[in-house]
């Protein structure tokens, strides 16, 4: 043993080392063991990740222990960095949905949605975008919130021990990937909605199946309800942890469930509305507990408030385009699955090709060059599963953005570790970081 102070008679033998002197204790009674000096206290500093389960395999928090009191808890992020914006700076304005819908990869149709509204404002069309495609991108981001929403649900209870929450959670997310994939053609970075609107328009009998589905969801994501709500064992890992009141939330930026579980009604659909928002009607949940415990009940309930939006969007969706109508802007492409996947359909490309020799020149350029937006800078937010999503856009003029920047949830509200984690046990971080439901995609982008 190093640097321990034991009474010498206690030692057969003792040797240097490149660590200090090194003892061999020969079995002398331990009692004679001198203690240590009066007020000092021994601290342990521990990784508890970047591959523990509970910090979603990317997220390490260096941990200062007493004993099992946390006394100080930091962040460290960066093992998930992909480049995406500086990427995206090489890429066309429409190339660039295939990048900012990898962020998030929980919420891909927020990133998507944040990105376009953007160059739509640049572009200043606004309200040239179908009313279909606004009411196609509602729906499919309510889909994509109760999907990300379950997952929260999921690993957090599986995280606490509540294994049978994992199950339901997962069981009630491939109904709604389904329905992304039957949409798009993928489960997941579908980059289905494009500067100007959506890429196509919804496969035939999809609206039957989405209503089919949401009434399968009401009924089913209500077993995890009934499992962990007013639970005794639930309450008792969840109720008073991780506290943040407002005060604390206002001061680090933190916004989604986080916020709204201090009782502050804080929602972009309602405060700032965008893609026709302030047309449906749905409740902000809140809850007054600032702790795990309402964070949980504030997702379960949020599930109820996007299953009335779809049901909404349903009947709103009326026959029109899905794309805007200037050929300058809007992404021509009529899909279909053939042998070898999804692609343009072969009438669409016969079409485009027999056109004329002008038509086919400018489908080319808008391809392979894209289109041009006009210099100037524009913030543009979107209220994501885990608060305000915002992206800050600037153009040159060309046809590649300036510069792009994401002010994603998930690293702003990641600032509440320390506040949420330190007086409290060590068991009780795995709950806190739970309740935070961070994507490691957004944070490191």
């Amino acid at each position: 043993m190093a640097d321990v102070t034991f009474e010498s008679t206690e030692f057969a033998d003792s040797y240097e080392t490149t660590e200090g002197r090194v003892y061999t204790v020969s079995g002398q009674d331990w009692d004679t063991v001198l203690a240590a000096p009066e007020g000092e206290h021994e601290r342990i500093v521990v990784n508890m990740g970047p591959q523990h389960p509970s910090t979603h395999g990317v997220l390490r928090l260096i941990l200062e222990l007493d004993g099992e009191t946390v006394t100080e808890a930091r962040c460290g992020i960066g093992f998930l960095h992909t480049g995406i914006e500086k990427n995206m700076e090489f890429r066309t304005w429409t190339q660039g949905v295939t990048f900012v819908t990898r962020m998030d990869y929980l919420a891909p149709m927020f990133n998507e949605t944040a990105y376009c509204l953007a160059i739509e404002k640049l572009l200043g069309i606004t309200d040239q975008i179908p009313e279909r495609a606004s009411v196609i991108r509602v729906m499919m981001m309510e889909l994509n919130r109760m999907s990300s929403h379950l997952v929260a649900l999921a690993t957090g209870g599986m995280e606490l021990g509540a294994l049978t929450a994992m199950i339901f959670g997962f069981r009630e997310r491939e109904l709604i990937l389904d329905i992304f994939e039957m949409v798009s053609g993928l489960r997941m970075n579908s980059a289905f909605i494009r500067p100007g609107g959506v890429v196509q328009d919804l496969p035939a009998g999809a609206e039957e199946k989405i209503r089919e589905t949401v009434a399968l969801l009401r009924k089913r994501y209500k077993d995890t309800a009934n499992l962990l709500v007013d639970n005794a064992i639930w309450l008792a890992r969840t109720k008073d942890i991780g506290y943040l009141d407002l005060t604390g939330c206002m001061a680090l930026g933190v916004t989604g469930p986080i916020l709204r579980a201090t009782g502050l009604p804080h929602d972009l659909r309602k405060s700032q509305p965008y893609c026709g928002y302030e047309n449906y009607d749905f409740d902000v949940v809140t809850a007054d507990t600032a702790d795990v415990y309402g964070r949980f009940l504030i997702r379960i309930q949020e599930l109820e408030q996007s299953l009335r939006i779809v049901e909404q969007c349903l009947d709103r969706l009326e026959p029109g385009p899905v794309m805007i109508g200037d050929k300058k802007v809007g992404w021509p492409a009529q899909l279909s699955v053939g042998g070898d996947g999804m692609g343009n359909s072969l009438d669409h490309i016969k079409e485009i090709m027999g056109t004329s020799m002008e038509a086919l020149i400018h489908h080319f350029k808008l391809v392979t060059e894209g289109f041009r937006v006009p210099a100037g800078q524009v913030y543009q937010a979107v209220e994501s599963p885990r608060g305000e999503l915002g992206v800050h856009l600037v153009s040159d003029g060309g046809t590649r953005p300036y510069r792009v920047h994401f002010r994603d949830p998930s690293f702003t509200n990641l600032q509440a570790v320390a506040a949420m984690c330190e007086g409290s046990m060590i068991a009780d971080v795995v709950a806190a970081v739970a309740s935070i439901d961070p994507v490691m995609g957004g944070v490191d982008r």
